[in-house]
């Protein structure tokens, strides 16, 4: 039978004495360590949002809303149908101010311009913006950017404003502390600290798509928007959005160095001109596959290229296939368009290519696309011809209208062959853009080529159609 050893135990209160002077020590001063020196307080994270946070603005904006009282106009409250219906109908109107509220940053101490989100501003009327100090600005808007989020204000003043220190994004690391600092439900400069949890995230809204963004575990929340993204150094790497509204727990920025190429466009074009490389492209099949005895089984296969476009130059060609964009792996020809919408004019693209088997590497330096190239583009995918309503054509079609675009031709076979749009037919708006001449309607086609469907506005008669179209 098993007996259990004999052991000395020793009263408890003598184990634990040593303990209390130790346990009080941490209780009454508890900054103290063994050697009687203090824990800094003043951290990285201090640091930097003391050297940041005068940079970082409060955004108010309003805008004057009309709103009618008729029974028979039930797009009163969409600003886009109610520009094409209130000729048709003349509801009571009545107005009042609608206000928002959301973050920026001052990027340009000289400039004085200052990045926030699109959807921050949008339509505004008046835009305020308040200072740490409370120093109060009128701002103008000097670009702003609907596929990418960004707008750039401007400030009219002889005052300095600090700036804050620029960063880059194309190092960063998941994991890697970050600090948001915004106006969240109008509680200014309040911080916020996280990780890095995702790069290169893709969001589906209610508005589209949206590339590329970085995922942290910080909720950005309304007032949020537009306010800066921080590395432990206090340097700019990001631009908070709440675009995502479903988000709990976590939040979203858009890159630093893809809002730096946005920016560049913005300010001195008022638009972002996106990358053009003259090509076109294909989903890959398995029959193309065996036809062309590739070694892979997905990529995006070139099947045209414009003359004296930069691929032409570069000596791209048709039956290349392409299999990464910047790194970025491309798996059909969805992908690869969604992934150059993220680039634009004048970068240097670089892709990966199979032909003949072999793989090959190439940098080229993209354009902006050809104003003359949209209307055809618009025929080849869409499938009608427009142009300016005038005399004849009113007369040749029967139309009251005095002004717009009309559809002068159909492709036999195309998008609109087969949703029965005939010529007559007027083009009042793509996207949330209105429509009213050939150039509206070549800024809306380069606009919005890259896109992977469209929305096209078609009024016949007194009825309006909102049509979806494949780019």
């Amino acid at each position: 039978m098993a007996t259990l050893g004999t052991y000395n135990f020793r009263p408890l209160r003598f184990v634990l004495k040593p303990v209390f002077p130790l346990l009080i020590s941490f209780l009454l001063f508890p900054a103290l360590t063994w050697g009687g020196q203090t824990f800094p307080r003043e951290n990285a994270i201090v640091k930097a949002v003391r050297k940041v946070s005068p940079a970082v603005v409060n955004i108010s904006s309003s805008k004057l809303v009309e709103r009618g009282s008729n029974p028979f106009f039930p797009w009163e409250s969409d600003d886009f149908f109610n520009k094409f219906f209130r000729d048709f109908f003349e509801p009571r109107k009545r107005q009042y101010v609608q206000n928002s509220l959301g973050s920026g940053v001052i990027i340009d101490r000289t400039h004085h311009y200052i990045l926030t989100n699109h959807h921050v501003i949008v339509r505004a009327s008046k835009i305020t913006i308040t200072l740490g100090n409370q120093q109060e600005f009128e701002a103008r808007v000097v670009g702003t950017d609907p596929e990418s989020d960004l707008a750039v204000l401007k400030i009219e003043t002889d005052t300095e404003l600090p700036a804050i220190p620029m960063g880059k994004s194309d190092d960063l690391m998941i994991g890697e502390t970050v600090i948001a600092i915004g106006n969240p439900f109008g509680l200014s400069h309040t911080v916020t600290t996280g990780v890095i949890s995702a790069l290169n995230r893709s969001v589906r809204t209610e508005a589209g798509v949206y590339h590329n963004f970085v995922q942290i575990d910080a909720s950005i929340n309304p007032g949020n928007s537009g306010g800066p993204l921080l590395n432990i150094n206090g340097e700019l790497i990001g631009i908070n959005t709440a675009i995502y509204s479903g988000a709990e727990g976590i939040g979203f920025a858009i890159p630093i160095d893809r809002a730096k190429r946005i920016v560049h466009d913005l300010i001195h074009y008022g638009r972002v001109q996106t990358a053009w490389l003259g090509i076109t492209v294909q989903d890959l099949t398995e029959n193309l596959v065996n036809y062309f005895h590739l070694p892979i089984n997905e990529g995006a296969l070139i099947t045209d290229v414009v003359v004296e476009s930069p691929a032409k130059e570069r000596g791209l060609k048709r039956g290349d296939v392409i299999t990464e964009l910047n790194k970025y792996e491309i798996k059909s020809s969805r992908n690869y368009y969604d992934h150059l919408s993220q680039h634009t004019a004048s970068e240097t693209v670089r892709l990966t290519f199979f032909r003949d088997g072999k793989s090959h590497k190439i940098g080229i330096k993209a354009a902006s696309f050809p104003s003359d190239l949209a209307l055809n583009l618009a025929f080849d995918r869409l499938g009608f011809k427009v142009e300016e309503l005038n005399r004849r054509l009113a007369t040749q079609y029967r139309l009251r209208e005095k002004q717009g675009l009309v559809i002068v031709a159909i492709r036999k076979g195309s998008q609109a062959d087969k949703i029965g749009l005939e010529p007559g037919d007027l083009i009042r708006g793509v996207n949330d853009l209105s429509v009213n001449t050939k150039q509206d309607f070549t800024k809306a086609v380069i606009r919005y080529r890259l896109k992977e469907q469209i929305t096209v506005l078609v009024q016949r008669g007194w009825t309006v159609y909102s049509i979806s179209f494949r780019m």
